[in-house]
């Protein structure tokens, strides 16, 4: 099941740490070769030894998803190391906590950016690689927040999210030409460092809320996406699926509660 995935060239961005990281390993062990996309060295080059020493192929390339000569560097670097780019997880993603009245526009740009905006370049810049190859998959990481639910300072968040969706019923159709697939993940809460910044007492609460008892795990997310961008599913696109444990199912904390 899922060997397709072998071999394959795979871009990761946001791939140094949190889900990104989580979705890396699980391509790795799969035996793709792996470039993971991020900001900073010292994080990534941590993510890609980790990744050897489990015994998977992984590189790392400096980028800021939100400009394009960035991202189409990205993608030149690994047509050059890996012969190619297959798949594309659009994962990289912020999510700074500010309520509406003390949210700057430039708070908002700057998630819009990161968020939306780098989708839809990393999406672009990967088209040529994918008409080369004759196919191509896209994954994204969205999110609960937003196409379902909502979290008080998370309104330029969500928007992003939402936005992501929009985005890749579109974009479903336009890739079609070039035998190419697009489809979102969308999790609930995940345990990465992100999280653990917000305190125990939010993790208690969050995980309390869920029917499953329990926060999610990076690799949750990377075994979703690793299905998505598999032969297995070469006939579902446009298409999104939530991950979070049945967070987004109980009407109230009483229905919880009769768990």
């Amino acid at each position: 099941m899922l060997t397709s995935i072998a071999g394959k060239s795979v871009i990761v961005t946001g791939g140094s740490k949190g889900i990104g990281k989580g979705i890396a390993k699980v391509f790795a062990a799969q035996g793709a070769k792996v470039m993971i996309a991020a900001r900073g060295a010292a994080a990534a080059e941590a993510a890609v030894a980790e990744i050897a020493a489990a015994g998977g192929s992984a590189d790392w390339v400096q980028c800021d998803v939100a400009d394009w000569d960035s991202v189409q560097a990205m993608v030149a670097k690994t047509a050059e190391v890996f012969g190619g780019v297959d798949i594309l997880c659009a994962n990289a993603g912020i999510f700074p906590q500010v309520k509406l009245l003390d949210m700057s526009p430039e708070d908002w740009d700057g998630v819009m950016a990161t968020n939306l905006k780098s989708t839809f370049l990393c999406v672009k810049a990967c088209i040529p690689a994918f008409e080369k190859a004759g196919k191509g998959r896209v994954v994204v990481t969205s999110s609960i927040t937003g196409p379902v639910t909502g979290f008080p300072g998370w309104a330029h968040y969500g928007a992003s999210k939402a936005g992501q969706l929009g985005f890749l019923k579109t974009a479903a159709m336009e890739l079609s030409r070039y035998n190419t697939t697009i489809n979102a993940v969308m999790p609930g809460n995940i345990y990465t460092e992100g999280l653990q910044d917000l305190g125990e007492d939010y993790l208690k609460t969050m995980a309390a809320s869920i029917p499953l008892k329990r926060l999610g795990a990076v690799e949750d997310i990377g075994n979703a996406a690793l299905f998505f961008a598999s032969d297995e599913a070469a006939y579902i696109t446009g298409q999104q699926i939530v991950v979070d444990g049945g967070q987004i199912l109980p009407e109230s904390l009483e229905a919880i509660e009769e768990i």
